[in-house]
């Protein structure tokens, strides 16, 4: 055989597998982000700010309540300082859970605000129940 035939049969031999690419790689498994959260309504940053606030204070007036109402045993039976962290927690929890309205919102930010002592601010958190919807006034 030729000697430049065959380094052209050599060429030729070696360039195919690179024209044609080669083997692919494998795929990178890239982890998928997951879809970006709502950017949360002025009420909703409200209600959240509130809740945040409102959470130890509450947390706080049991604590008072039940040093003031148990014994000193069964105080100490209640472990607050594990445990009160872990109900504040709760409360913010479950009081952002469902959406409330602008009225009940503005509930939270004055009843913290206006109210100092335990007993006014919780009987002022009473206003936070739903308005009634379409019922006519009662008869005297």
């Amino acid at each position: 055989m030729n000697p430049t035939r065959s380094l052209l049969a050599s060429l030729l031999a070696l360039s195919i597998p690179l024209a044609c690419g080669g083997p692919r790689p494998a795929p990178v498994d890239e982890p998928i982000a997951p879809p970006p959260r709502p950017v949360p309504t002025e009420l909703e940053r409200r209600q959240a700010a509130a809740c945040e606030t409102l959470g130890p204070r509450l947390t706080a007036c049991s604590i008072e309540d039940a040093k003031a109402n148990l014994p000193p045993e069964k105080v100490a039976e209640l472990d607050l300082e594990r445990t009160a962290p872990v109900h504040s927690k709760k409360f913010i929890e479950d009081c952002n859970a469902s959406p409330l309205s602008s009225r009940q919102v503005r509930v939270l930010e004055v009843c913290q605000r206006e109210e100092q002592a335990c007993e006014p601010l919780v009987a002022c958190l009473d206003h936070l129940a739903p308005e009634p919807q379409g019922e006519a006034p009662a008869a005297p």
